[in-house]
């Protein structure tokens, strides 16, 4: 796709959907913005059904048209959080680094995959996760985390970019949990550190599946206006909960991801 076509395709492109669906559209982007910060995620996990289901976008222009949203919606939350030192700096470097190439490998093979397997197994490990923060909290302290050996980043930056490129989503809703559970990160700043490793591979993601031409911009336009305050506020609530609570939170909200997740895909 040349640039010329890009240009046209933000300023000409037609935008079929009423006024309805445009506020539906909006709503969806709220939601998944309160929940980006509450939560530590990007939202495609939830936006890519929902504006098939509800907005009646087409699956590929769902699939990919959260991600360049998630960049604004992502650091607008993690305002909030940098200003809690809540950020594992050493986590997120290795993670954007070595997950990058990663994404990017795995975004073009989006187009030989169908992925459907692919997405049904994400969302089954999805409602794993959630069924594991539900039953068997963990919440360590904030302070004295042991240093996190070098492999286990890579363990968790490499495999969740191949899948964050290969289904068109920033990885929040894997690498929080992971933090958590795998790299045993304390939960506020597995969540604050997913946010910004979310931001740095929404990027890779975005130019290929925009070379692709997937990402219908106005529909981003509309995902970001509305995600962008409320992932703000929805980072501002999760700092003020306590970690056992947030845990639990969390956890219900993984079941509620994968299992509405799974039924799509199986639907």
């Amino acid at each position: 796709m040349d640039i010329n076509h890009f240009f046209l395709q933000v300023n000409t492109a037609t935008f079929s959907h009423t006024k309805n669906a445009r506020m539906i559209i909006l709503l969806i982007g709220a939601v998944v913005g309160f929940l980006s910060g509450l939560l530590g995620k990007g939202g495609s996990a939830i936006a890519t059904p929902a504006l098939q289901i509800f907005a009646g976008i087409n699956p590929f222009a769902a699939l990919a048209s959260p991600l360049p949203a998630t960049l604004p919606t992502t650091l607008s939350a993690s305002v909030v959080y940098n200003r809690e030192k809540l950020v594992n700096k050493r986590v997120v470097t290795i993670c954007i680094l070595a997950g990058i190439p990663a994404t990017f490998f795995g975004s073009f093979f989006s187009d030989l995959l169908g992925g459907d397997m692919l997405m049904v197994l994400t969302a089954v490990f999805v409602l794993s996760l959630g069924i594991s923060f539900l039953f068997t909290a963990s919440h360590p302290s904030l302070t004295g985390t042991p240093a996190i050996p070098l492999w286990k980043i890579l363990t968790v930056s490499v495999s969740v970019g191949f899948l964050s490129g290969l289904l068109a989503n920033s990885g929040g809703v894997l690498f929080a949990p992971l933090f958590i559970r795998f790299l045993k990160i304390p939960v506020k700043e597995a969540m604050a550190s997913s946010l910004l490793v979310a931001a740095g591979l929404a990027i890779p993601g975005t130019v290929a599946h925009w070379y692709f031409g997937h990402i219908n911009w106005q529909v981003v336009l509309l995902l970001s206006v509305a995600a962008i305050p409320f992932s703000y506020v929805g980072a501002r609530v999760a700092i003020r909960l306590n970690n056992a609570l947030l845990e639990k939170i969390f956890g219900i909200m993984l079941i509620v991801f994968g299992a509405f997740d799974l039924w799509y895909s199986l639907s």
